[in-house]
């Protein structure tokens, strides 16, 4: 089966319009719209340009807009898109640096701006710990599905407020600030909270859910920003709820009252004669 492919060039360097390359190839079943743009790549058109790294849906390089869904190219399989004809875009919401690879650094900067990482009041313990920060497997539940963000974009350029407003914080850096204040072991809303809502944070999200609809590891970035519009209605009514101590944080506590002497003795493997 032969199959045309529509791709979008644009090389912003040049004095040119965007316009559009078309390709035939000859298409077999596994065959993913990154494996076709290779094959042309190698075979028809060496100046085509895009992203790719590990194709395996983990690095979230190869996101571009295929047939108008943003989507990675790597998990695309050519033939279930049932179609003759694939339109292949980049991202929207980004400035294309060649053909479908664009500039993410507007993503990074908001990723980065809601601190993304464990924040504690224990400072000293952040610097210098002492043991690792333990947590329950229910704790781990209830961010866990928000940790799967592979950054690749896909939901911001699907999302309707952030290709209006590039300030906006966008899906992704909302999505994972939630992450962070649901992990038992952070203790950093109250410095989240300036940038969260804020009149670009999560109270101008439209819920869409456009996000949510294309993120190709299930995140659910919508169900996310819902969740954190009601943490943050809940600290400003001054009801928010403190984050319960784990039974294992609990045992931990009490283990560390044990006298030493009833505690086990270390012990040595002895050597092979």
């Amino acid at each position: 089966m032969k199959v045309k492919f529509k791709v979008f060039r644009f090389n912003p360097t040049k004095d040119e319009k965007p316009y559009y390359s078309e390709y035939e190839l000859e298409v077999y079943k596994g065959m993913t719209v990154l494996s076709a743009l290779n094959e042309i790549k190698e075979k028809i058109d060496s100046t085509l340009s895009w992203r790719q790294s590990c194709r395996m849906g983990v690095c979230g390089s190869c996101a571009m807009v295929i047939n108008g869904k943003p989507s990675l190219a790597c998990q695309t399989q050519v033939l279930e898109l049932k179609t003759d004809e694939i339109t292949i875009e980049p991202l929207k919401s980004f400035p294309v640096i060649k053909d479908l690879a664009c500039d993410l650094n507007n993503l990074f900067k908001h990723h980065t701006s809601i601190k993304p990482y464990i924040i504690r009041k224990d400072v000293e313990e952040t610097v210098n710990p002492e043991e690792e920060y333990i947590q329950m497997p229910e704790e781990l539940e209830n961010y866990l599905q928000f940790a799967y963000c592979i950054k690749c974009g896909a939901c911001i350029s699907a999302c309707p407020i952030s290709q209006s407003n590039e300030d906006f914080l966008g899906p992704q850096a909302l999505m994972s600030a939630l992450r962070y204040i649901y992990d038992s072991r952070d203790n950093g809303f109250e410095e989240r909270l300036a940038i969260l809502d804020s009149p670009n944070g999560c109270f101008r999200c439209h819920f869409a859910q456009s996000c949510s609809y294309v993120c190709p590891k299930g995140v659910d970035p919508a169900k996310a920003i819902q969740f954190l519009k009601r943490e943050i209605v809940l600290y400003s009514l001054g009801i928010k709820k403190k984050k319960k101590i784990s039974q294992l944080q609990k045992l931990g506590e009490k283990l560390k009252e044990i006298p030493e002497k009833y505690k086990y003795p270390e012990f040595t493997i002895a050597k092979p004669q």
